[in-house]
């Protein structure tokens, strides 16, 4: 892997660094009008509605949780409560990283700064990077550039703040429709798959495949 061009490391943050747990918190607040053995469908249709709510015109994170769950509830019949949109917002600061993650981000930053690019909102997003346990160049949010992942507007907010090309990112994302799909179509330097398990990958889009954030010290020849 060349790395000469590259200037920064780019990272989608909940899911690929931070422990996005979405579906435990639905899981405990649904339990009552989703039955046990229907839950992991209803998670993977409420995952497809907030993909869905990303797609078009900026909106508050807040509201594209809220939306999505109403969807999804309108979907299954079942009672959608505004409270429990709610209690996922809420909850989002709270969450710390996979266990994997700030050994090899703390080594991947002796090499190259290091930038969050997230479907985020301001006030929620920095209580998650501080408890990654390393530097951060720049944190960049949806609301920032109001546009979410994988609408190309959000990606070349990061190149005009970065002052760089897509030519100079490395971008490090467990999800290939919210972020690899994108860093592919915009010629993006280098393209790193965590296969967390977060949806299905496609070599075709020229990544790099890495178990978790331990191997990524290895692809920068650390």
């Amino acid at each position: 892997m060349s790395l000469s061009q590259i200037r920064y490391i780019t990272f989608d943050c909940y899911g690929t660094l931070t422990n996005f747990r979405v579906g435990d918190v639905t899981r405990e607040r649904l339990a009552d009008r989703v039955e046990a053995g229907a839950m992991e469908a209803f998670l993977a249709d409420f995952s497809a509605y907030r993909f869905d709510e990303v797609l078009g015109d900026w909106k508050p994170y807040p509201d594209v949780l809220h939306r999505s769950l109403e969807r999804t509830c309108r979907r299954w019949g079942v009672t959608f409560r505004a409270e429990d949109a709610q209690a996922i917002v809420d909850a989002i600061p709270s969450w710390g990283p996979h266990a994997d993650v700030p050994a090899g981000l703390a080594r991947a930053a002796e090499k190259l700064p290091l930038v969050v690019l997230s479907n985020a909102s301001d006030n929620q997003i920095q209580s998650n990077v501080d408890k990654l346990g390393a530097p951060f160049h720049a944190v960049l949010t949806a609301e920032q550039a109001q546009s979410y992942k994988p609408r190309f507007q959000a990606f070349e907010y990061m190149f005009d703040t970065l002052g760089c090309g897509p030519e100079h990112v490395m971008h490090v994302s467990s999800s290939l429709r919210y972020d690899l799909m994108t860093a592919h179509d915009l010629h993006i330097g280098q393209r790193v798959f965590v296969e967390r398990g977060h949806g299905p990958g496609n070599p075709a889009y020229g990544y790099r495949a890495i178990p978790d954030i331990g191997g990524l010290p290895g692809l920068l020849g650390l």
